[in-house]
């Protein structure tokens, strides 16, 4: 089967709006959740996440194009001119039939949902904006990159939830794998900071009302967050004939479910994810050095996660680093893998690997190396990015350090 590698990265989320400031803050280990700036926003129980603040689309967007882009697509399209600025290629001819898009989201066009809700509950309005079902549908991210760079390959969109990012890019690297794609653009995006999105959410009493503390004693709940992060994943040989800089080899994939609970984690299920990934990889477990967590900062994720890694690694468990980078970004639910592999890439790349910030209390029951609120250097040859969903839907990403 044919490499993939990954060529090509960009990003918008509570910690920067490019890859240098996000990267940054990792290295840091900053916490860009805070108070939210949202209307109504007294009406709610949680009022803090990880908002994209000192953001106005019309410095990036026209009217028109602002009428037909959601919040969620802006970010998309802003990530995705990131990680093709300066690509060197031309999507013209066959290379443009070859190229596909596939982006993760679990709520796509949230905030247009909640906008015309109020127009037409709360205002009693009659109509609504023609645009509304083009600008709310979950493909309309991938639909509109695909049009704005002549992508005519594969382009679909993904949405299982929390591992709706996880599961994109996993179909990516497949298509290239195979021989369907040579090149593809794929991550994922998420605008759920609405008040009808938190609102939603306050109903299940999984939020934190103050911060977001993974594998600490004292952690309880997870934390929303709001943004995109995009990449090019590119055949090897493909990449390396045209002279591209690799970032990163992904090199396996896997997904499963756990076929139980709708809500609640299985430690079966997430522990054979880990197992094939690294299998799918051709990785041993002890070539992994690094797991970037799924670590919402819940009671129930948390612990499942610890003993699923400790299950699929067994005594290598104790000498991997694990961290949760949704303590300073929050959770992006179907965006939120994207983002997170931007920390795999810099341990990979740099050496660095971001912390769990917030951690304030050993857990017994999260007994491993969670790489608590300092980064830390350290050679790091292959990776795992994890992926838990609700609806027991679970997918992981295997990487290794650029060929």
């Amino acid at each position: 089967m044919r490499r993939v590698v990954i060529t090509g990265q960009g990003t918008i989320n509570a910690l920067g709006q490019d890859v240098p400031t996000t990267l940054e803050a990792f290295r840091e280990g900053r916490c860009g959740i805070s108070d939210l700036e949202l209307r109504d926003v007294d009406r709610l129980s949680v009022r803090i996440g990880g908002q994209v603040k000192g953001y106005n689309p019309e410095d990036l967007f026209n009217r028109q194009q602002i009428a037909l882009y959601d919040r969620f697509t802006q970010f998309t399209l802003i990530a995705t001119r990131q990680a093709l600025d300066g690509c060197g290629l031309n999507f013209s001819g066959e290379l443009a039939t070859r190229t596909g898009v596939v982006f993760g989201t679990a709520g796509g066009g949230v905030n247009t949902w909640d906008e015309n809700y109020r127009s037409v509950y709360e205002e009693g309005k009659n109509r609504v904006h023609p645009f509304v079902v083009p600008k709310l549908m979950n493909n309309a991210a991938a639909s509109h990159v695909s049009m704005e760079y002549n992508l005519k390959g594969p382009s679909f969109s993904v949405a299982t939830a929390c591992a709706s990012s996880n599961h994109a890019m996993g179909q990516a690297f497949n298509l290239i794998r195979c021989g369907m794609a040579d090149v593809m653009v794929t991550g994922g995006s998420e605008a759920m900071l609405s008040f009808g999105g938190i609102k939603a959410w306050e109903g299940l009493r999984v939020m934190s009302k103050d911060a977001c503390r993974p594998f600490s004693a004292n952690r309880n709940g997870m934390v929303q967050g709001e943004g995109a992060a995009v990449f090019l994943f590119e055949e090897y040989d493909h990449a390396r004939a045209r002279g591209a800089e690799i970032l990163a080899e992904v090199v396996g994939f896997a997904m499963t479910s756990d076929a139980a609970d709708i809500v609640m984690p299985s430690q079966q299920g997430a522990a054979r994810a880990i197992t094939a990934a690294l299998t799918d990889g051709k990785l041993s477990p002890e070539e992994v050095c690094y797991i970037n967590a799924h670590g919402t900062g819940t009671a129930a994720n948390d612990k499942v996660e610890c003993a699923a890694v400790a299950h699929a690694f067994g005594h290598h468990a104790d000498d991997l680093m694990i961290s949760s980078t949704k303590s300073m970004h929050g959770h992006l639910i179907g965006g939120t893998g994207a983002v997170e592999l931007l920390a795999c890439i810099m341990a990979l790349r740099d050496g660095i690997v971001a912390p769990t910030i917030g951690y304030e209390e050993p857990d017994p029951e999260c007994a491993l190396d969670v790489v608590p609120n300092e980064a830390r250097e350290a050679k790091v040859d292959a990776c795992l990015s994890n992926a838990f969903a609700f609806g027991g839907l679970n997918a992981v990403l295997a990487l290794r350090a650029a060929p």
